[in-house]
């Protein structure tokens, strides 16, 4: 009874101690703390990123190239890669089919006037209920694979199985913004979290807001401290890398051999540079604006140059006052925190955890240049609206199908609306879908601003 009244002591403690820094750091920015990384060859985690089969289910490959055609080879790649667009992989099935698999580029890179940017976060992605990969299609294909032969469908069954199982649940309201969240949540309430077995009926109760998030550059990671806009993805970076395989994984053994591959993948996007603005750039002016800037904004976003350095803060709610939806989500459905915790994924001598913050991580802001939109949940079209929250447009749609660059406000060219249109306009009126907070940039004068965002361009 006495080691049960001290062990309770001890637990009532720490809820106390817990409790009581919750409350001092509440309107406080949280340093987040540096975790060992496993290291690998940058060289081979390229190859392994473009050619591996770390998703190894998909579509059958001569009918995906009769249905799409042959791609521009933006990567190079030889052999049966070479005809396919670059965010898709031949993979071969354990009965010797080729399939034709998604892989890491579908969101994290995009073609930007021509040149593919590997590790640019993908703002041209479609969830929308009109993709071509919906519900409705995936099941007449399936249905086609079946009547066309044995052994495809066969070697595709796995991933049309898991695709059915989540695509009617995995939809945004407009192009552009990311359902990484809501796609996690879905694979893994399907999933055992001991073995990874797929299980047809879902085991945890999946909320029904789909929250979007914009794709962040990976450039970004090296100097991070923690994963994801919460900053709630802590320790060994190559288990959350490695996320996507839980599309079409069998089972462990299956993601060890996966989990082998992420310090080289690492060793890659840790490789990875911003890109330069690619126009001239008024050196006067961005001196003026870098002043500004190391007076403003460097104390959470961080200096640059010869004496860069990044302070991994969190930036609590009371601060920030973007829309919370994002965040919030983590506690109102823990059972997906809990999954994870309790995973496969926090075994080992190399381990990971979710750890939950009222807040969002002050990101580095190198190639912010290139990265519009803005926000968590790319609601801000260009860097002039997020240094000026009078400037941002409730509605705005943006044409995806001959995209445009504005090079001056540093965003992707719009179109303000007066109404929202389903699936083509951005509304900022809807949960989630928020573009308040952040409103630094409003003491700024227009002159202040535009040396500010000239300076931006620099990093």
């Amino acid at each position: 009874m006495k080691k049960l009244a001290s062990l309770g002591m001890v637990l009532l403690s720490t809820l106390l101690v817990t409790a009581f820094v919750a409350h001092v750091n509440k309107d406080k920015p949280v340093p987040v703390p540096p975790s060992k990384q496993r290291t690998g060859d940058a060289v081979k985690g390229y190859d392994y990123l473009i050619t591996g089969d770390y998703v190894k289910g998909g579509i059958p490959y001569k009918l995906f190239l009769m249905g799409m055609g042959k791609s521009t080879n933006h990567l190079g790649r030889k052999g049966l890669n070479a005809p396919l667009q670059y965010d898709y992989t031949a993979v071969k099935a354990t009965n010797g089919e080729i399939l034709a698999a998604p892989n890491c580029m579908q969101c994290h890179a995009q073609v930007f006037d021509g040149k593919l940017m590997v590790g640019l976060g993908n703002a041209g992605v479609d969830f929308t209920k009109g993709q071509r990969m919906n519900a409705k299609n995936i099941a007449l294909l399936e249905a086609f694979v079946k009547g066309r032969s044995a052994n495809e469908y066969e070697a595709s069954l796995p991933f049309f199985t898991v695709t059915k199982a989540i695509a009617p649940y995995l939809h945004a309201d407009v192009p552009g913004v990311n359902t990484a969240d809501r796609l996690a949540a879905l694979l893994v309430a399907h999933r055992d979290p001991v073995t990874f077995k797929w299980n047809p009926s879902p085991s945890l109760v999946i909320p029904q807001e789909v929250i979007p998030t914009d794709t962040p550059p990976w450039w970004l990671l090296k100097k991070k401290n923690a994963m994801f806009y919460n900053g709630f993805g802590r320790g060994d970076f190559g288990r959350f890398l490695m996320a996507s395989n839980l599309l079409t994984v069998n089972d462990t053994a299956e993601a060890r051999l996966v989990d082998n591959h992420m310090p080289d993948l690492l060793a890659y996007i840790y490789s990875i540079e911003a890109p330069r603005y690619p126009h001239a750039v008024d050196t006067v002016l961005a001196a003026t604006g870098r002043t500004l800037f190391e007076k403003s904004c460097s104390g959470c976003h961080g200096n640059y140059g010869n004496n860069a350095s990044y302070p991994n803060l969190l930036i609590p709610e009371s601060i920030i006052g973007t829309d919370s939806a994002l965040f919030k989500s983590n506690y109102s459905n823990p059972q997906f925190v809990s999954w994870f915790n309790k995973s496969w994924f926090t075994q080992g001598d190399h381990p990971a955890s979710l750890q939950p913050y009222a807040g969002y991580i002050a990101p580095p802001l190198d190639g912010i240049w290139i990265s519009a939109p803005y926000l968590h949940n790319g609601s801000v079209p260009n860097l002039e609206a997020m240094l000026n929250s009078k400037a941002r447009p409730t509605y705005w749609s943006r044409n995806f199908a001959q995209p445009e660059y504005d090079y001056e406000t540093i965003g992707w060219k719009f179109k303000e609306a007066s109404k929202p249109v389903e699936g083509i306009t951005y509304n900022t009126t809807k949960p989630g879908y928020g573009n308040y907070g952040h409103r630094f940039g409003d003491k700024l004068k227009p002159m202040e601003r535009k040396a500010v965002i000239e300076y931006l361009k620099t990093l």
